[in-house]
């Protein structure tokens, strides 16, 4: 849907452009010229109400020129600068919950063409920790977000314990992530409380939820089935959900390509509650209740 709003932006934009140019620099001159024709030619004695009347702007062009300055504002800032996203599920509970709207940093990994998503300036890449929203590489029609575990160069294992360990390129052992403050969360999963630990991905500290009775699906894992370590190529990144035992991430279908990449979540603007009876008679879209103490920078 996102994707299919951006070409509809860019169309916009375009149509309105073409037309904006077209009447500033073709038709809006032969207008004035008319006038001035209808003047010279009533030696000046005409009202402005008949002038007017002489060479009118057409309707539709005069929507189109007002509209083009506001659709292109509005494409520039959400093509370089920032996009409004919704978080649809719970894989990154506790940091993002369903129901947040979040803006998204689209510059710091660089100018990208709206309509193919190609960089055509860089800035920066992603760091160890960030959250990131980015084309889902099986289906890049579909965008997800998730928080950067390994960048290119990194081992990245991830074993029974639920710990991940990062080994950087020349080390030979890997360096266990810290995991500390361990509490029961309001949280639960499949009829088990979940437990939220505290973790330190790089210079980010964020909150995490394990679900202590249920083991990964290792033979699920990719690309190699049964194994828990992954080697993170160039331009190429591995992700994880923070809610690590409800999140299809990077251990079930692979790394996320530097392409695919949309831009860092870096705030919650708003946050809706959707808490209603299955009987109620309203459509389950309405929202039952603002969350505001959520609004605020995301970690």
């Amino acid at each position: 849907m996102a994707h299919t709003f951006s070409l509809l932006l860019v169309l916009a934009t375009f149509i309105t452009g073409v037309i904006w140019a077209l009447d500033k620099f073709i038709l809006e001159p032969k207008r004035k010229q008319k006038i001035r024709d209808a003047v010279a030619k009533a030696n000046g004695q005409v009202d402005a109400e008949t002038l007017s009347k002489v060479a009118p702007q057409p309707g539709w062009i005069e929507s189109a020129r007002s509209m083009f300055p506001v659709i292109a504002l509005i494409l520039i800032f959400r093509s370089f600068l920032y996009e409004p996203f919704q978080i649809p599920s719970g894989s990154m509970m506790p940091t993002l919950l369903p129901g947040d709207f979040i803006l998204v940093n689209k510059f710091d990994f660089g100018l990208r063409n709206p309509i193919d998503n190609h960089k055509f300036f860089n800035v920066g890449e992603p760091k160890t920790g960030d959250v990131i929203v980015f084309r889902y590489p099986p289906n890049p029609s579909i965008d997800y977000i998730k928080r950067v575990v390994g960048v290119p160069g990194d081992t990245i294992t991830y074993g029974p314990d639920k710990q991940i360990c990062i080994a950087k390129p020349g080390q030979t052992k890997c360096t266990p992530v810290p995991l500390t403050d361990m509490k029961d969360s309001k949280f639960m999963q499949g009829g088990t409380r979940l437990l939220e630990f505290t973790e330190q991905l790089g210079k980010v500290s964020h909150h995490i939820l394990i679900n202590p009775s249920r083991h990964d699906e290792t033979m699920l894992y990719y690309p190699n089935p049964g194994v828990d370590k992954w080697v993170v190529p160039k331009n190429e990144y591995f992700v994880m959900g923070d809610n690590r035992d409800n999140s299809a991430d990077s251990r079930y279908w692979g790394f996320v390509p530097q392409k695919n990449l949309v831009g860092k979540a870096v705030a919650i603007w708003i946050s809706f509650e959707f808490d209603r009876s299955k009987d109620s008679i309203l459509p389950s879209w309405i929202p039952t209740g603002v969350r505001f103490d959520r609004i605020g920078s995301i970690k």
